[in-house]
């Protein structure tokens, strides 16, 4: 690293930092103002303290970059052009328009260098500590650091004041997370104006009170400090928070500092008056002369270097440490081939449970044997099941010193908190390098905390299990609160999440095992607080669940009269309604749905077979609401589900009262058959 800042990265910063003016000015829309003002930290960062490889922008080795406040993707399109990464002057003047490399805000599998899709404020702080505590778990898995790099993440004011970044910032604090560094873009305007009319606490002292070290660089435009600070976050063995004082859109002489910098075109004259203020040609648009150019992008020569000195070390220590690693390769081929043998020993040996039971005896038997599974819940781990009984715990050192239960730094159990919507941005941040399988669980009717978090995984694909157990009315005595209704549904709404809701212990052993095997996005594990009867134990694997619906029970082998489908613990009422409609002459099937978006990725023929189109008389049960079952009963099939919230009682009557019922079954089969 150079002892001092030279004159050609001053001009490349000089001439860099007014093109985010040009592109917006030129599309009429964009947010410049923020790109603007960061763009010398930026520099800083990415030029010397930020371990990239441009060339290679998956390596192993690297830290990560989280732009928190996505709208100022700018700043951070800027930044990879920079340094070499494969994006043009070309891609930045794109910026905002369809189909272009550099969208209105950073999206991952979209653009190089893009660590994370953020632009929902606060969930990039929440997915940079997961990225920091994954950083954590890895370091403990392989026994080496090389794998665990620095996470350097850029917030507004904006995500400081949404609630997931107290959520998030306070569980960091509280396991003094190293290589986590948070730069809050001090600037003290929002789009209403100055900041003070809503945010007014002091936020070095909220953070310091988290247990973050706290430092400030007082000038956004004083390079050296801005690397003396950096320096210093280097250093730190915690989490580290630095007030960086910035004027929004500096220089800009009238515009900047003001709310109309935060976004819109800031006009011709202004942009004149700015690249004055910087030495530069008004009459110049986009201009940054290529030896500039050529200067920024020697970054990516540093980063190959980097890579080749990582490289070396990486080979010493697979020499030295065979078996770690024969682990990685594991892990980066998503292998579970090791806990298989488990799980088929558990399916062997069904037990009467409640699922989310079940689940835990699959996670458990997961977990002993691919230790790349790691997680917990929102203070919920007894309750919902999602608890690796011999796992450590994830502590910070000094709870770990004091010896009050055993674990340490990136222990394989997380005790999330009362967190729920952070421990799913926070999940999200764990999954990104897809080298290990997180979860986190709590109970459904709380998922909603989660919903923007769970939307977000599932835009990006990310391979999170989100563990939600109390998957009805059936609940109980916690009452109408605690006891989902909309919830199914409103989750299933979610493209590219796959919502599993098993109907016994034979189905949750078998769904595990799909997600570990075959899973490539978010998977939503819906569990029965109450205890359920084996329904499958006479299906495979290969014809049972996984398939994401099949048939489970056929009242004639010769004609089908009507189908049931179900879901959950109301796979059993269907099983029985359907032996008592067989009593009456009505040849009933009864198919297990547990995930409709698996079913719905098989083959037609496949789904043909298993809800044949000349049957007419569909019956669905499922202890939800029936907001999106008319796709698959048809207009003239029938809904038994629950019309109306619940109240506190034991879940079995108020199952019944709700028209969950055998009986219910019975009479919208022949209800159907009349119409």
């Amino acid at each position: 690293m150079p002892s001092h800042i030279s004159s050609l990265d001053q001009d490349v910063i000089r001439h860099a930092r007014v093109i985010p003016l040009d592109i917006v000015q030129a599309k009429g829309n964009g947010h410049a103002g923020t790109a603007v003002s960061l763009t010398p930290a930026l520099y800083v960062l990415f030029q010397e303290f930020l371990r990239h490889a441009p060339r290679d922008p998956k390596w192993l080795g690297r830290d990560r970059f989280v732009l928190s406040c996505g709208h100022a993707s700018l700043a951070l399109y800027l930044q990879l052009w920079l340094s070499g990464y494969d994006l043009t002057l070309a891609d930045l003047r794109k910026a905002r328009t369809i189909d272009s490399r550099t969208p209105g805000h950073p999206e991952l599998h979209h653009t190089a260098g893009v660590e994370v899709t953020t632009g929902p404020l606060g969930q990039g702080i929440a997915n940079s500590v997961g990225i920091a505590m994954e950083s954590a778990r890895l370091h403990r898995l392989l026994q080496t650091r090389l794998f665990s790099g620095r996470v350097w993440c850029f917030a507004s004011d904006g995500d400081l004041q949404e609630g997931i970044s107290h959520e998030a910032s306070a569980l960091a604090g509280a396991l003094s997370l190293p290589n986590l560094v948070l730069i809050w873009d001090d600037n003290r305007i929002s789009i209403d104006g100055d900041t003070a009319v809503t945010f007014s606490e002091d936020v070095p002292a909220r953070y310091r009170a988290y247990g973050w070290e706290v430092l400030e660089i007082t000038d956004a435009e004083d390079l050296e400090e801005i690397r003396r600070v950096f320096t210093q976050a280097t250093q730190a063995s915690g989490p580290v928070f630095i007030q960086l004082r910035t004027r929004i859109g500096h220089p800009m002489p009238t515009v900047g500092g003001t709310a109309a910098a935060h976004a819109g075109a800031p006009g011709s004259d202004e942009i004149a008056a700015t690249k004055e203020i910087l030495g530069l040609d008004p009459a110049k648009n986009f201009a940054l002369p290529d030896g500039l150019l050529v200067h920024a992008q020697q970054v990516a020569d540093r980063g190959a270097d980097l890579q080749r000195s990582w490289d070396a070390e990486v080979a010493e220590w697979r020499a030295a440490s065979p078996d770690a690693g024969a682990l990685l390769n594991r892990l980066i081929e998503r292998d579970a081939t090791p806990a298989l043998a488990a799980l088929a020993q558990m399916r062997d040996d069904p037990q009467e449970v409640a699922t989310r039971m079940a689940s835990n005896a699959a996670l458990n038997a997961i977990a002993a044997e691919l230790p790349e599974i790691w997680g917990g819940s929102a203070d919920l781990s007894d309750s919902t099941g999602a608890k690796i009984v011999d796992g450590e715990s994830f502590l910070s050192p000094e709870v770990a010193a004091a010896g009050e239960r055993g674990g340490g730094p990136g222990g394989q159990v997380v005790h999330f908190g009362v967190r729920e919507h952070a421990m799913a941005g926070i999940l999200n941040g764990m999954a990104l390098s897809g080298l290990t399988r997180p979860f986190g669980s709590t109970y459904f009717v709380f998922a909603d905390y989660m919903r923007p978090a769970v939307r977000l995984a599932a835009l990006m694909q990310l391979p999170a299990t989100f563990i939600w157990t109390h998957d009805s009315v059936a609940v109980g005595e916690d009452g109408p609160t605690h006891q989902p209704l909309e919830h199914l549904w409103s989750y299933r709404a979610i493209p590219g999440l796959d919502v599993v809701r098993p109907a016994d212990w034979v189905e949750t052993a078998d769904v595990w095992r799909r997600i570990i095997t075959e899973g490539t996005g978010p998977t939503a594990l819906v569990l029965s607080r109450q205890s359920v009867p084996v329904v499958a134990a006479a299906t495979s694997y290969e014809t049972g669940a996984a398939r994401g619906a099949y048939v489970l029970w056929e009242g004639d082998p010769d004609r089908t009269d009507a189908i049931i489908i179900a879901t959950g613990s109301e796979v059993a009422v269907a099983r029985t309604a359907a032996e008592r409609l067989l009593e009456m002459d009505v040849a009933a099937r009864v198919v297990s749905a547990p995930c409709l978006e698996w079913f719905t990725a098989q083959p037609r023929s496949y789904q043909e077979s298993v809800l044949p189109p000349g049957v007419t008389a569909v019956v669905s049960v499922e202890a939800g609401s029936d907001q999106g079952w008319y796709r698959w009963v048809g207009r003239k099939g029938r809904t038994v589900a629950v019309r109306d919230y619940g109240s506190s009682g034991e879940g079995s009557q108020l199952l019944e009262r709700a028209g969950i019922t055998v009986e219910a079954v019975i009479t919208a089969v022949l209800d159907c058959k009349k119409a």
